[in-house]
């Protein structure tokens, strides 16, 4: 009995897959069954296949990094991971000296020193204005018609004269579009533990407006200075924003030892004189 039932086991054929209808062909039939689509696999997975299935996922990853690179090129973007070398390429005086610290780490520390000693000025932007207060005096200052007065402890440099102007330029221009109004001072009002602020549109557009009528031009006589203002209302704090651009300048750029709203006349100024010989310029704001 028993080798009849061994018999049995050998010459049966093999279950058929689960969801499977109808009759089952045999397994030549199988291999010569034409119904059955002949899948293509790329060649690297099934070389690597017999290794085991970590060694396959790998072989996905590299592929795919593969082809990944290989759209980054088409499209023309950079491909990361390569600039470290390329760096060096900007500032070859810094690729020299990295190049002699594994040589000589001395020789490379004092070719850095003396390179930050060239480039000090570029690196550390040194203080050119002058450490005591600037003072200010106000003598029969009329909001309409009246002179501002300036003397520096030195003649002025080109680059001076233009700081100067600019910061002239830019408070006209602030004030002339009525930004330096006192009437409208919400946010400057609001307590000091406000978190969200609000703004009153409708109280803003309803404010008296104010607005710089007219400025002359700056005129330089060695190291004073003068410009006519006619401001047209009494606003304070016009002036207040011009004090405060002017002591930041005369801290970190041109010392102003003094400036003067108002008056006729000014320490040595003198109405004569009106070439550039004698240290006499015109700068239009």
């Amino acid at each position: 009995m028993l080798p009849a039932l061994l018999a049995g086991c050998i010459t049966a054929s093999p279950p058929p897959p689960l969801g499977a209808t109808g009759a089952t062909a045999g397994p030549s039939a199988r291999l010569t069954s034409s119904c059955v689509p002949c899948l293509r696999r790329p060649c690297g997975l099934v070389v690597r296949r017999g290794v085991g299935f970590g060694e396959v996922t790998r072989a996905a990853a590299t592929d795919r990094g593969a082809t990944e690179e290989d759209d980054e090129l088409e499209e023309g973007l950079p491909r990361w991971g390569n600039d470290g070398e390329e760096d060096y390429d900007h500032d070859p005086e810094i690729a020299g000296i990295m190049g002699d610290y594994f040589d000589d780490p001395k020789k490379a520390q004092s070719r850095m020193e003396e390179r930050i000693k060239k480039k000090r000025h570029k690196i550390v932007q040194a203080k050119t204005g002058s450490p005591n207060p600037m003072k200010v005096v106000f003598n029969k200052f009329d909001f309409s018609n009246s002179y501002i007065w300036f003397e520096f402890y030195h003649a002025l440099l080109p680059k001076d004269m233009t700081l100067i102007c600019d910061a002239l330029r830019s408070w006209h221009i602030v004030g002339r579009l009525g930004g330096c109004n006192s009437m409208n001072m919400q946010l400057s009002q609001l307590p000091l533990d406000c978190q969200r602020p609000t703004y009153d549109a409708l109280e803003g557009a309803n404010t008296t407006p104010t607005s710089f009528y007219n400025i002359g031009d700056l005129e330089i006589q060695d190291n004073l200075a003068r410009i006519w203002v006619d401001i047209g209302i009494h606003e304070p704090l016009l002036l207040d924003i011009l004090l405060n651009a002017l002591t930041t300048i005369n801290s970190d750029h041109v010392g102003i030892k003094q400036v003067q709203f108002g008056g006729s006349e000014f320490n040595n100024w003198n109405e004569d004189l009106k070439t550039e010989e004698a240290g006499y310029s015109v700068h239009k704001i």
